[in-house]
């Protein structure tokens, strides 16, 4: 089922989710309804706090060389933890959550994780490219963060000036 996604500046995305503690259907149900719900709104990542549900659960599916988003490359990463992280990168980010708004953000090029799958069994990764960017990203809205806070004093004015205009022009 496709979920609606919540967008800034939603109280609900500066809420930090919870640990997840039963691995059980109702997860299952909401793991594969993000999944759906990403596909439907073109994105790579979502974390569970974008479909109003405060827990720490989140999914990534980069496009594979046939820029095409496989199930089998679905990553389904429950109460994560970033061990380790090295150099940095910067690439132009987006969010479901802000829709239609791309800055660049700087990140670590290169992480190590330890999660949890959908069944509770813990994976351990190293990660870097999109992938890495992916996860901190989604990483972040676990701790109620978005994208925008990283962005410079200028640029988060610039940005809250736009977003102020365009949800004024909506009504």
């Amino acid at each position: 089922m496709v979920r609606e996604i919540i967008t800034y500046p939603n109280k609900l995305l500066k809420q930090p989710s919870k640990d997840v503690t039963r691995f059980d259907a109702e997860l299952h149900t909401l793991l594969d309804d993000m999944y759906e719900t990403m596909l439907a709104k073109n994105g790579i990542g979502l974390a569970a706090i974008q479909v109003a549900v405060p827990l720490n659960a989140l999914i990534i599916n980069l496009p594979n060389e046939d820029d095409k988003q496989v199930k089998e490359d679905l990553v389904e990463v429950i109460n994560p933890k970033i061990l380790e992280m090295d150099g940095t990168t910067v690439y132009t980010e987006g969010c479901l959550s802000v829709p239609e708004y791309y800055e660049d953000v700087q990140r670590a090029e290169w992480i190590k994780v330890s999660y949890l799958d959908r069944h509770g069994n813990e994976i351990i990764k190293e990660y870097d490219g999109l992938m890495a960017i992916a996860f901190q990203h989604e990483c972040d809205h676990l701790k109620g963060e978005l994208f925008i806070e990283k962005l410079s004093y200028l640029k988060r004015k610039k940005f809250e000036k736009e977003w102020k205009k365009r949800l004024k022009n909506k009504k």
